[in-house]
């Protein structure tokens, strides 16, 4: 396993890293985090994990290339290019060639993706769904069918504020242009690759499953966000849409999880971001993923 790449049996996983940068700083973003709960972890959290100059998270922004021995995959989309986003001044407008570099260097180009699958349907997940062509937004991926959860897409035509603008630049277009495919939150897509409900951070957010050759894996999303949602599962972040939901949700994921041994990929842990779940005391430990 590279830090980039990895298998999953017969299938190939590698990440499309967009950025990488301290953002936030834990209580910011998890109400209930004190520093008397922090401070026993400074030794590992420091500096892969928090900043040591700023003391705010590092937090990458990442896809995930999946190539089965059927279908090429895009597990999200990260920030994009032109995009309106308020949170963040480098997120807005960004024009940037990396993302698409990367997938480049992964030997796959965007008309090579037939399939991008949607955790979720906020901005840094959905970004790079779509692109700005002489003035329009279209599908970056003109060739892929964008899988979204039902559920998801209804909370996306909701929701208001910036968010509005989120499924305008990123989500309305890929379903005028014919390429949504709305399916239940437990959809499989084939024997390797099915969809899982996991909501809470959002209404119809999805956990993304693989298994080949008996070996199983699973893609987060943002059911959990930072390791220490491992140690502490009731800490919800700022942002989950229904936070009793989303602490549900978190304890039977890693429950699950630390049971059946399932190699976890997360979107916003510190990298690699890859690693499996085991039961600690009275919650759970995410240890790196090492390969066998």
């Amino acid at each position: 396993m590279s830090m980039d790449g990895w298998s999953i049996g017969d299938i190939r996983v590698t990440r499309i890293l967009e950025m990488c940068d301290p953002l936030r700083t834990p209580s910011e973003w998890f109400p209930d985090c004190t520093d008397e709960a922090l401070e026993p972890h400074f030794h590992w959290l420091i500096p892969r994990s928090i900043s040591p100059w700023t003391g705010r998270i590092v937090l990458p922004i990442q896809s995930f290339l999946v190539r089965t021995r059927h279908h090429t995959i895009l597990v999200d989309g990260c920030i994009g290019n032109g995009k309106t986003v308020a949170d963040f001044a480098h997120w807005h407008r960004r024009s940037d060639g990396t993302f698409l570099e990367r997938l480049a260097n992964a030997g796959v180009t965007p008309e090579q993706i037939d399939y991008v699958l949607c955790t979720h349907l906020h901005v840094d997940h959905c970004g790079w769904n779509t692109r700005l062509v002489d003035g329009r937004w279209v599908p970056t991926f003109p060739n892929a069918r964008y899988i979204m959860a039902r559920r998801e897409l209804e909370a996306a035509e909701a929701a208001a504020g910036d968010a509005t603008r989120t499924y305008e630049e990123n989500v309305l277009p890929i379903v005028e242009a014919g390429r949504a495919v709305l399916v239940d939150m437990d959809h499989e897509l084939d024997g390797e690759v099915w969809l899982e409900p996991t909501p809470g951070h959002t209404l119809g957010h999805v956990a993304i499953a693989l298994k080949s050759q008996g070996v199983g894996a699973v893609f987060s999303g943002d059911l959990m966000h930072w390791p220490m949602q491992c140690i502490y599962p009731d800490w919800n972040f700022r942002w989950d849409t229904d936070p009793e939901q989303a602490r549900r949700t978190r304890w039977a994921f890693l429950e699950a999880c630390s049971e059946n041994g399932r190699i976890v990929m997360t979107s916003h842990f510190p990298l690699p971001s890859i690693g499996t779940i085991a039961r600690r005391h009275s919650s759970f430990w995410f240890d790196d993923y090492q390969p066998r």
